[in-house]
C-alpha cells in the first residue's frame, strides 16, 4: 500500500499511474501519462499549485497571510492537503502513498518557497485511512515553532493553532463566506454556532453587528475565539462565548432572540453509509434554528459533507423550513473559495455547500 503503480487495460495498454491503496478506491491517480514520479515531478506539481493561486491573487499580501496551497484532487495531488499560515506550511496526508512521499513533499515546498518558509508541520494523524499500516505522528518535518501563529485574513487577526486545533488549525475554506456575513451583519444580533475559532464572529463584529454570540462544544475553540476577539477589538466588543453543545444551547434561546444565525456544523456524513443519519442531523439543527430566528432574520447554513450533494442539502433545508412552518427565500448559494479548486473529473471535491436564506 502506498506504492506507485501503473493502471493498464486487459490488453496491456497504459491508462494511468498513481498510489495504490487498500479500500474502495484502488488507485489515486497522479498522472495519465507515463512519467517518473521523482523529485522534479514533485517540485513541478507544487510550483503549479502555487502559480495558480498567485495568478488569482490568493497568496500572501498585506491583508491575508493564510491560504490553501494544495487541495488534493483539485491540484492533481489526491490525498494531499497543504495550508500556508504565514511562514509555516501545514501538511495533511489522506493516503498512505502521500504519507510515504513526505520527504519529497518537504523538499518540493522548500525548493519553491525558499526563505519565505520557516517550518513545515505534519498534521496527518487524524486523516490517514483507518487501519493503514503506518505509524503516524504529528510534528515538525522541517524547522520548528510553537504550534501557533497569528495570521491575517481580510485584514483581521486570527490565532491559528495547528498543533492542537481541528483540521490544519483554521477553516480557510470559509474565507469568502465570512466576508459575506460581514456584509449582512450590520445592526443584527448574531449567533455563530459550531464557531470553532470565531471566524464568522470576527467578521460580523467588524461589519457592525449589534451583538455576537459564539458557541462551540470545544473549550479550546472558545479560548481561541476569545483570544481572536481581543486581538481584533482590544477596546472591547459586544461579544459573548459559550463552551456548549449547539443543540443544547438552542434549547435555551428565546424565540426571536437572534435575527442572524450561522450553522456551520462538522461533516455529519464522512461516507454514504451514514448519509441517512447525517441528513437527519442537518434537518434537526436547521429546524431548531428556523424556529428560533426572528422574522426578517437571515440564516447562513452549511454542509461540508462530501457525501451530501448540493441538491440533497437544498432539499433538506426545504424540509426543515416546512417542518418549522417558516417562509424562506434563498438569497445566496455558497461554496468553497478558489484556493480549494474542484477537479472536473472529481466532482466530489466540491464538498462545501451553503445557503443564505431570508426568513419571514
Amino acid at each position: 500500500e502506498g506504492d506507485v503503480v501503473d493502471v493498464i487495460t486487459k490488453q496491456g495498454d497504459f491508462i494511468a499511474m498513481g498510489h495504490y491503496q487498500i479500500g474502495s478506491i484502488a488507485v489515486r491517480v497522479l498522472s495519465f501519462k507515463e512519467v517518473d514520479i521523482d523529485q522534479a515531478w514533485w517540485n513541478e506539481r507544487i510550483a503549479t499549485a502555487y502559480d495558480v493561486r498567485r495568478s488569482l491573487d490568493l497568496t500572501e499580501n498585506e491583508q491575508t497571510t493564510c491560504y490553501r496551497l494544495v487541495h488534493g484532487e483539485g491540484d492533481n495531488l489526491p490525498g494531499l492537503v497543504v495550508d500556508i499560515y504565514g511562514q509555516t506550511a501545514v501538511v495533511q496526508c489522506h493516503s498512505v502513498g502521500m504519507y510515504l512521499s513526505l520527504e519529497s513533499i518537504v523538499e518540493a515546498l522548500r525548493s519553491n518557497f525558499g526563505q519565505a518558509l520557516k517550518a513545515i508541520y505534519n498534521k496527518s494523524s487524524q486523516t490517514m485511512p483507518y487501519k493503514a499500516e503506518v505509524d503516524v505522528e504529528d510534528g515538525y518535518l522541517w524547522g520548528s515553532g510553537e504550534g501557533e501563529e497569528v495570521v491575517l485574513e481580510g485584514g483581521h487577526k486570527f490565532a491559528v493553532n495547528w498543533a492542537k486545533g481541528q483540521k490544519t488549525g483554521f477553516f480557510i475554506d470559509q474565507r469568502a463566506n465570512r466576508a459575506l456575513v460581514a456584509k449582512y451583519a450590520k445592526g443584527r444580533n448574531l449567533l455563530n454556532t459550531f464557531c470553532y475559532t470565531g471566524g464568522f464572529s470576527i467578521y460580523a463584529l467588524a461589519g457592525g453587528a449589534k451583538s455576537v454570540t459564539s458557541v462551540d462544544s470545544s473549550g479550546l475553540a472558545i479560548e481561541l475565539v476569545d483570544k481572536n476577539v481581543a486581538l481584533n477589538f482590544p477596546e472591547g466588543a459586544p461579544h459573548r462565548s459559550a463552551a456548549m453543545d449547539t443543540f443544547d444551547f438552542l434549547r435555551t434561546v428565546e424565540d426571536g432572540e437572534f435575527d442572524m444565525i450561522i450553522l456551520d456544523p462538522p461533516a455529519f456524513a464522512k461516507h454514504h453509509k451514514v448519509l441517512g443519519n447525517a441528513l437527519q442531523g442537518y434537518k434537526k439543527i436547521n429546524v431548531r434554528a428556523l424556529q428560533k430566528i426572528r422574522p426578517g432574520g437571515i440564516l447562513f447554513t452549511f454542509s461540508c459533507s462530501q457525501a451530501v450533494s448540493r441538491d440533497l442539502f437544498r432539499t433538506t433545508i426545504f424540509t426543515s423550513a416546512a417542518i418549522a412552518g417558516r417562509k424562506v427565500r434563498i438569497i445566496g448559494q455558497l461554496t468553497q473559495p478558489a484556493d480549494h479548486p474542484v477537479n472536473i473529473y472529481h466532482p466530489e471535491g466540491e464538498y462545501l455547500k451553503g445557503l443564505v436564506v431570508y426568513v419571514e
